[in-house]
């Protein structure tokens, strides 16, 4: 009874939810746009709660809180502590070899695409982290079959394999001219997983319509899926590549009709946050222009590696926020830290507000 009235109390605002087991230990960190609502939810009964959950609700004796001011920063803070503090429950409900690679590399005279968990063989080339194996093994699997280089003994030469005779083989394994064609199908694939060429994506889709005009619905329901896969792989790289070619970000969102929040982003990290009031806008484009000076030059001598598996969760994030939210935001370029682009600066900033203005 005791957490029921607790709950009763919580406020009905954003922030991250630390749940605890008899010990005090906490099992499981969660994030919400309503606390109230969210943590209200484990002291409920319902089917759609999964096996997983019902454990956790065994286990549930008490909870902590923290608010913050935006739902952003409540996945952030989430992000943060699920790493820090490893909860059983966090890593029970998240398959620790979900985070995958695509490879690409040459085995002999053809080149080989597979599913790896790591990137430690430097002459190969990579795509990813993704965070299912499932859709990559669907996206992979399709674009496979599509283009016919699912070969199932490709090093056996002059030996035709058993998907040659499924027609899921253009015949490579038996060398010569169409081993040239595995090759380009495949470089292809390569250029749609890079952005380069969405011809497949064209094809499979005109592909999908002459199967559906012909009712066989179960073909057209098996590319539908392939096209779904690709896209959640494209929409990934798209992330990463985001976040590694635009160093910082100055973000700015409404908490009320005359607040609002700045938010410095570095890579996949909020380097710093402050509250605005509009009523002296003068003053706050100074001050905002001083802030990202002072934050973005400390740490411009900062070197960034490629995104590993622990923080592309803090890239999905920041990336779906910018991309999907209320917010407003501008890149700022090492050049225009200089003193020289002075007004360069200024100009962006301006824009940033303008817009702001416009669109809350």
């Amino acid at each position: 009874m005791y957490l029921k009235d607790k709950v009763k109390h919580l406020p009905s605002s954003p922030g991250v939810y630390l749940l605890k087991d008899s010990n005090g230990q906490i099992i499981y960190v969660g994030k919400a746009k309503n606390l109230k609502n969210r943590v209200r939810s484990y002291f409920q009964n319902s089917k759609a709660h999964t096996q997983k959950i019902i454990k956790l609700k065994a286990s549930l004796k008490d909870f902590d809180y923290t608010l913050t001011d935006t739902e952003f920063e409540a996945f952030m803070l989430e992000c943060k502590l699920i790493k820090e503090i490893k909860p059983i429950f966090n890593r029970m409900m998240k398959n620790p070899q979900s985070y995958v690679y695509i490879r690409i590399h040459k085995d002999g005279e053809y080149q080989r695409i597979e599913i790896c968990t790591d990137t430690d063989k430097p002459d190969s080339l990579y795509f990813g982290p993704y965070k299912s194996k499932h859709i990559v093994e669907k996206a992979l699997l399709g674009m496979k079959d599509f283009y016919k280089v699912n070969c199932s003994s490709p090093s056996n030469k002059n030996t035709p394999c058993l998907n040659y005779s499924l027609g899921l083989c253009l015949g490579m394994c038996m060398g010569g001219a169409a081993l040239n064609e595995y090759n380009e199908r495949i470089n292809k694939i390569i250029a749609l997983l890079k952005g380069l060429d969405v011809s497949l994506l064209n094809e499979m889709k005109k592909k999908m319509i002459e199967v559906s005009e012909k009712f066989d619905f179960e073909a057209a329901g098996k590319y539908r899926d392939t096209l779904n896969a690709i896209h959640s792989l494209l929409n990934k790289e798209k992330v990463i590549e985001f976040i590694e070619s635009n160093h910082s970000i100055a973000v700015i969102e409404p908490l009320t009709d005359t607040t609002f929040k700045l938010f410095l982003i570095q890579k996949n990290k909020i380097l710093f946050t402050e509250k605005f009031s509009w009523y002296t806008p003068e003053s706050v484009r100074k001050t905002i222009k001083d802030s990202i000076l002072t934050i973005f030059k400390a740490a411009a001598n900062n070197s960034f590696n490629k995104l590993s598996r622990d923080e592309i969760d803090a890239a999905q994030i920041i990336y779906s926020y910018l991309k999907g939210s209320n917010c407003t935001y501008i890149i700022i370029s090492e050049q225009l830290l200089k003193p020289s682009y002075a007004s360069k600066l200024d100009g962006q900033i301006y824009k940033l507000m303008q817009t702001y203005m416009v669109n809350r």
